[in-house]
């Protein structure tokens, strides 16, 4: 049966929906069918103009609320999201195509988590007064203006709201694209942002392909730009957002370690591969494909990994019993099957899964796939492959196994199992990782900072550090006596 959830029009801008058909047409696909439920357009230059211009006049009326007023709006959107999170999650669910078992505990619920954390930062954001004898300086933090989010396919609800809400706790306007592969989602928040009090043009969404990113990351009104995306994608943002001087957070891609000592507690460390590299079908940036497991323990961690990873449920998404659900699309199925074949070609084991599963030709569903006997130069355990397969490498030495952990451009997470607290501190000081784990994987609290170091990005989402990203300091010397002069 064909799904219908085609939303009002295309864009909303200024606390409406709005359309310019002369865009290209983007397709919105159930990952689960194939099937295209949704038909909207890319954003024209004239549909680009307008959001942006109406960015630009909310957020002076938003800088001018008092911050306590700011929060409290924020905090609103927070609890209508908790409210609808049901509605929104299955929206999730048929924009991703990722089980609902899933997006009911882990997108419009983080989502809303961070619009109340920043909700409630937004009247503590002040400067400082710092004593010069009789002058003094005192520093005034402010907002940087209009911020533009570029979102990815896999979190879309979660990622514009981690993007939204330190921008406006800080008193900005946020213009945000989500990926042409997952439009829907977005459109909801926004009418919710009205809803809850917000000015119109505060948070604007546009939809489109790659060039209404790079017009919007270049418009001359554009302050910030924050991008959830592939490392490709973020050397080009990054590089038109610094020919205007732009700020910019990058949030890119990784190959991230989970390294198992031998001894961990193996039936955690198993939980944590499992939850590392299967969740939304592997299609999350901070995954940990490369588990380092130590060689005397190796037998039995993946006997139990493959195991446990047989009993994953497979299934329509809708269904709340399905553990594991489609990729997002052919193209990103088809990718990932590349990486599967060049990996047996290059003499890694499969120890599970490795295709598609029996009875799943309809939609884009590949099995959870374990590889054994991977070593370090194999594309597999090099590049990243957004899906999901894991890689078992084994190691017998601690310097070693940091010293090859390191040994790539990426650093966005690592994990470390391990039952020795000192050595899981020494290993975690020593790897180059902007967010690691002790004993666990993949949790993100907006309490925590999140972002990565080397190829995986630039500044930090969440946390108080968010803060540090989306607005700036003035300083303003404040003399006591006499201006004096050489003559």
């Amino acid at each position: 049966m064909m799904i219908d959830v085609q939303p009002t029009a295309s864009h909303f801008i200024d606390g409406e929906y709005c359309e310019d058909e002369a865009g290209a047409p983007i397709g919105c696909i159930f990952a689960a069918t194939g099937e295209v439920i949704a038909r909207l357009h890319s954003a024209t230059p004239t549909i680009v103009d307008r959001a942006m211009e109406s960015a630009a006049r909310a957020q002076k009326e938003w800088a001018a609320r008092p911050p306590v007023e700011r929060g409290r709006v924020l905090r609103r959107v927070a609890d209508i999201l908790r409210e609808r999170n049901r509605e929104l999650s299955e929206l999730e669910t048929l924009d991703t195509g990722k089980p609902l078992q899933e997006t009911l505990v882990a997108d419009a619920t983080s989502g809303a988590d961070a619009l109340e954390y920043f909700g409630g930062l937004a009247a503590t954001i002040t400067g400082e007064t710092v004593p010069l004898g009789g002058d003094f300086v005192y520093t005034i933090r402010e907002p940087l203006g209009v911020c533009v989010g570029i979102g990815a396919w896999n979190y879309p609800t979660q990622i514009a709201c981690w993007k939204a809400a330190p921008a406006l706790a800080c008193g900005n306007a946020m213009v945000f694209k989500p990926s042409e592969m997952t439009p829907l989602c977005a459109l909801k928040l926004a009418e919710i942002f009205i809803e809850a009090g917000a000015p119109a043009g505060l948070f604007n969404v546009v939809q489109g392909y790659g060039d209404v990113g790079a017009a919007l990351a270049t418009d001359p009104r554009t302050d910030k730009v924050s991008l959830t995306g592939s490392v490709p994608t973020g050397r080009k943002v990054y590089a038109v957002a610094a020919d205007g001087i732009r700020h910019v957070t990058m949030e890119l891609g990784g190959k991230s370690p989970l390294i198992v000592f031998d001894d961990a507690d193996i039936e955690n460390a198993v939980s944590a591969a499992i939850n590392g590299n299967f969740y939304s079908s592997g299609q999350i940036c901070s995954n940990g494909t490369r588990v380092f497991v130590h060689k005397a323990i190796e037998d039995a961690f993946v006997a139990r990994l493959v195991e446990r990873t047989r009993a994953a449920k497979i299934g329509d998404p809708r269904d709340e019993d399905t553990q594991l659900g489609p990729m997002i699309s052919k193209v990103q199925r088809d990718k990932v099957l590349s990486y599967i074949e060049k990996a047996k070609d290059e003499g890694a084991t499969f120890a599970h899964g490795g295709g598609v599963p029996d009875g799943f030709d309809k939609g884009f569903y590949i099995e959870p796939t374990v590889f054994t006997g991977v070593t370090d130069g194999m594309t597999v355990a090099c590049e990243e492959v957004f899906g999901p397969v894991l890689s078992v490498l084994t190691f017998s030495d601690e310097s070693e196994v940091v010293a090859r952990a390191n040994d790539t451009p990426f650093g966005l997470a690592a994990g470390v199992f391990t039952r020795d607290l000192t050595r899981a501190h020494r290993v975690v000081a020593a790897l180059e990782a902007g967010t690691c784990w002790i004993n666990t994987y993949n949790l993100t609290p907006v309490e925590a900072p999140f972002g990565g170091v080397k190829l995986s990005g630039v500044g930090r989402e969440n946390s108080k550090a968010a803060i540090e990203h989306y607005s700036q300091v003035k300083s303003v010397y404040v003399a006591m006596g006499d201006v004096e002069a050489p003559y």
